[in-house]
């Protein structure tokens, strides 16, 4: 049954990874060709747009990152819950 669901992340995994190269590839080639020319009040909102999103994924690592203190925090205290119960 492990080998299955491993299987299945595995493969997802795999589909992402080829749909996050293939965007990257096109981009790249988008940008070779010169078609992401842009005058200089789009080029500026670009940027800006970038940066927002830098910041909001910035926030968001933050989280991530307190919401895995909190399902550490959580699995010790089962787990010596666990233990204890068992003496």
């Amino acid at each position: 049954m492990h080998g299955v669901h491993f299987l299945t992340v595995f493969m997802g995994g795999a589909l992402l990874l080829l749909i996050t190269l293939g965007l990257i590839i096109i981009g790249i080639i988008r940008t070779a060709k010169g078609n992401g020319k842009l005058d200089p009040k789009s080029r500026s909102e670009e940027t800006q747009m970038i940066q927002d999103m830098f910041n909001s994924l910035s926030r968001m690592e933050e989280r991530v990152e307190a919401l895995e203190t909190i399902l550490i925090e959580r699995s010790r205290d089962r787990d010596s819950q666990f233990r204890d119960k068992e003496i």
